[in-house]
C-alpha cells in the first residue's frame, strides 16, 4: 500500500480513538474469535499491524563521508497474521511475517510452534518460537513502550527473534520463574536447523512483595552462549549477560537493563546501561523517558539504531540517546499510539565515518489481535 493510504489510515485510527466509544473499539477484538468453549478450549486469528512515520536528522557534518544527513518516511513497521489454537493441554501457533511496503510480499514465519502444558506448571514448546532476553528482547513489539527497542538490545540481542529449538518455562517459587532453552542459529525463513550452530539461553525472573520503596518490583536475569558462527542468524557474541529490573509505586514506574557481551568473529566485547522511568497519567496516557549508553572495548564496536543507521550504517566505539514520549492507549497495547522525539549521539574514535550526532521523532501506530 502507498504512502498516501498509509496516512490515510493513520488519520482513520486517530479519528476513530477520538470520537469512537471505547466499547465500540474493543468489541472489534472479538471477532478474532473464531472458536472457544468452557473447557478453554479456543481456535483465534493471530496477529500484529505497526505502522511509522519518522523524521530523523543527522548534524554530525559527515557529508565527505555520507550522502545524506536525514531520513524521512512514512512505512509499515510489520504486519504478521496466523492463527492461534489450544486443546486441552497442547497450544499450537502459525503465524507469517509480510511486508506490506512492498505489495504484501511474505517474507518469513515467526511462530510455527507446539507446546504442552506439563504437571506443575511446566509448559514445553518446540519448532520455531521467540528467543527474548535483555530488558527489551525479552517484550515483545505489542507491548514495548517505546516505538523501536532501545539501542542496548539493538546491538546484544539476536533481533531475527524467532528461532528453531527447544524450550521450558516453569515455576522454582511462587513468586519466581525460570525460560530455558536450545536453539539452531539456522538463518532459515521457514524451520531450520541444518545450517549455522546453536545458542544456549537461560533466564529467571524475580516478584517481591510490597514494601515502604515500591509496591511491585521484578528483578530479572538472562544468560545466553552463543556458539558463534558465520553462517548464522545471531550476533557476533559468544556470551551475553543481561540483569533487568522493573519497580512501581504508585503511577510511577522505573524499568532498567545492564548487559554485557563477550564479542566473537572480530566483534568487540561491549557494556551498556538502559534507564526508562515512565509515568501512568491514566489508563490511557504514559509518559516515557529512556536514557540509553553503549560503550565497546575497541573501535566500531557499536550500531546506531534503526533510523539513524539509515543515514549512517558505519559503526563507532561509544553511544549515547535521550529519548521523551507520550503514548496513548486506545484499547489497552491492543491499539495505541507511540509519540516520541530523541537526540543521539555516537562517538567514532576510529574516524572511518561512524560518528553520529542528531535528532529525531517518530509517530508510530501499534495494534495487534
Amino acid at each position: 500500500m502507498n504512502k498516501f493510504s498509509l496516512t490515510i489510515l493513520c488519520f482513520t485510527f486517530l479519528s476513530s480513538g477520538a470520537y469512537c466509544q471505547v466499547s465500540e473499539i474493543n468489541d472489534i477484538w472479538q471477532y478474532s474469535q473464531l472458536y472457544r468453549n468452557e473447557q478453554g478450549n479456543y481456535f483465534n486469528l493471530s496477529g500484529r499491524l505497526q505502522a511509522d512515520s519518522a523524521y530523523f536528522n543527522s548534524t554530525s557534518n559527515n557529508s565527505a563521508l555520507n550522502d545524506n544527513d536525514t531520513y524521512s518516511d512514512i512505512l509499515w513497521r510489520r504486519f504478521r497474521f496466523g492463527f492461534k489454537a489450544k486443546y486441552g493441554h497442547i497450544h499450537a501457533s502459525l503465524e507469517g511475517d509480510f511486508d506490506l511496503n512492498n505489495g504484501a510480499k511474505y517474507k518469513r514465519l515467526t511462530d510455527a510452534n507446539l507446546s504442552w502444558d506439563l504437571d506443575n506448571g511446566i509448559k514445553l514448546t518446540v519448532l520455531k518460537h521467540s528467543t527474548g532476553f535483555t530488558l527489551d528482547g525479552r517484550t515483545s513489539s505489542k507491548k514495548l513502550l517505546t516505538p523501536q527497542r532501545n539501542n542496548l538490545t539493538n546491538n546484544l540481542w539476536f533481533t531475527a527473534e524467532y528461532f528453531t529449538g527447544l524450550s521450558v518455562k516453569g515455576k522454582l517459587t511462587n513468586q519466581t520463574t525460570y525460560n530455558s532453552g536450545i536453539f539452531s542459529s539456522d538463518d532459515s525463513d521457514e524451520i531450520g536447523f541444518t545450517d549455522g550452530s546453536y545458542f544456549a539461553l537461560f533466564s529467571v525472573s524475580s516478584k517481591f512483595s510490597k514494601i515502604q520503596l515500591w509496591d511491585k518490583a521484578e528483578l530479572s536475569f538472562d544468560y545466553v552462549y552463543n556458539d558463534v558462527d558465520e553462517q548464522g542468524n545471531t550476533r557476533s557474541f559468544s556470551h551475553v549477560v543481561s540483569f533487568s529490573s522493573k519497580f512501581s509505586t504508585g503511577n510511577w514506574h522505573l524499568w532498567s537493563d545492564l548487559s554485557f557481551g563477550q564479542g566473537d568473529l572480530g566483534q568487540s566485547d561491549l557494556w551498556g546501561l538502559v534507564l526508562m522511568p515512565y509515568f501512568q497519567q491514566t489508563n490511557k496516557v504514559q509518559w516515557v523517558m529512556r536514557y540509553t549508553y553503549l560503550d565497546s572495548e575497541q573501535v566500531n564496536g557499536l550500531r546506531l539504531g534503526k533510523y539513524e543507521n539509515k543515514i549512517i550504517e558505519d559503526k563507532g566505539n561509544n553511544y549515547q540517546e535521550l529519548y521523551a514520549g507520550v503514548n496513548y492507549l486506545i484499547n489497552r497495547h491492543k491499539l495505541k499510539l507511540h509519540f516520541g522525539g530523541q537526540y543521539t549521539q555516537m562517538l567514532d574514535d576510529a574516524d572511518d565515518g561512524g560518528k553520529y550526532g542528531g535528532w529525531g521523532v517518530t509517530l508510530a501506530i501499534r495494534s495487534y489481535w
